[in-house]
């Protein structure tokens, strides 16, 4: 069994703790950002998730001005198709594991809003958006790993003699995450992730994805390379009546007109098809598992709710799935990290001796 890591989510399209208000205020500027990497950081996070949305601050530029603020946590930043040169982007991750001594991690991202994609200039079709994601990772990882320049003749890219400076500092290359629930997603992390990220589901309906995941890795020599993890939410308090009483104010406001709007918004994404299909099917889908956040937001919105007891066996389920990487979020970001170190991580400490620290 893998040792445990968990990562945290740096909410740059703003924080609030009534995300299913239309009215709500919703806060983002440098100050929050910095105090939820603090907070990240303080209680042990090993990663932080930077997103990309049209919505969010430029996830490159944050990360490079916030990793110098802080000393271990690391940014997990995407690489998404179609949006930078392969070398350039290369080029850029690996001065930015340089310059902080191995503190990046690659999020591959297809996109899952075609809206969104679209008004960023990306007219690529989402299987073809995959394909050339899977080309272009080929080119970044053998451009670290090259002994000389590089050349590449491929559907989407040609190089003559490509090569970057400065070399990578993590060898062979940074740890590649992806989160995705199609065939394609399947795929590309079958050939490419060291930890494949999955959306809130049933432990049950986990365990066999990543059979099927671990199949298609074996393929291509790479079934014990690849790792697992779940993309939740986590809103736990000292007693399970306090925890509901925050889940039931973050949804309050929620309307059918907004979860609507999501559906439609997010109809290409498979991931976001089945957490939706799981919100029709009930509240709760799992003993602490709740599908509300996912009727007034798109993404990953299956949270896991409770007391520090409840939840700590709710992740755990998953670890006896097979899942080792736990990327969560909470809101508001600052305060909800301070209490899963102070609430839940000690007993999961306690439930898995030697994977991680107490």
């Amino acid at each position: 069994m893998r040792s445990l890591e968990f990562g945290w989510y740096l909410p740059t399209h703003g924080d609030t703790t009534a995300i299913g208000d239309p009215g709500a205020a919703i806060d983002t500027d440098r100050e929050m950002l910095q105090g939820i990497i603090h907070a990240a950081e303080e209680s042990g996070f090993d990663y932080i998730l930077i997103p990309v949305t049209p919505t969010c601050w430029e996830a490159y530029i944050t990360a490079a001005y916030l990793v110098g603020q802080t000393r271990t946590i690391k940014p997990l930043i995407a690489a998404r198709p179609g949006y930078i040169n392969p070398v350039l982007l290369a080029k850029m991750i690996s001065t930015f594991d340089q310059l902080t001594g191995g503190r990046i991690a690659v999020n591959l991202i297809a996109g899952q809003n075609e809206g969104e994609i679209r008004s960023d200039g990306i007219t690529y079709a989402k299987e073809d958006r995959y394909a050339l994601m899977d080309e272009e990772v080929q080119i970044m990882k053998a451009l670290w790993t090259a002994d000389g320049p590089l050349d590449h003749a491929g559907r989407f890219h040609t190089l003559n003699g490509a090569k970057i400076v400065p070399g990578i500092y993590q060898k062979p290359y940074p740890d590649f995450y992806l989160g995705g629930g199609s065939p394609e997603a399947a795929a590309l992390s079958a050939r490419h992730s060291d930890v494949h990220l999955f959306w809130g589901d049933t432990p049950e309906r986990i365990a066999q994805n990543i059979a099927q995941i671990r199949d298609l890795a074996d393929a291509h020599g790479r079934r014990d390379a690849i790792g697992f993890g779940m993309r939740l939410q986590i809103i736990c308090r000292e007693t399970e009546a306090e925890a509901w009483a925050a889940a039931r104010a973050l949804v309050a406001g929620g309307s059918d007109k907004a979860r609507d709007r999501i559906r439609q918004d997010t109809a290409n994404s498979a991931a976001n098809r089945r957490v939706q299909e799981l919100a029709d099917s009930g509240e709760m889908i799992g003993p602490a598992l709740w599908t509300g956040v996912s009727r007034v937001r798109a993404g990953a919105g299956i949270a896991v709710v409770g007391s520090p007891e409840q939840c700590a066996a709710q992740l755990q389920e998953f670890i006896d799935a097979g899942c080792h990487s736990f990327c969560l979020s909470g809101y508001p970001h600052d305060e909800e990290a301070r209490r899963f170190k102070q609430l839940v991580r000690p007993l999961l400490a306690g439930l898995n001796a030697g994977l991680m620290a107490a």
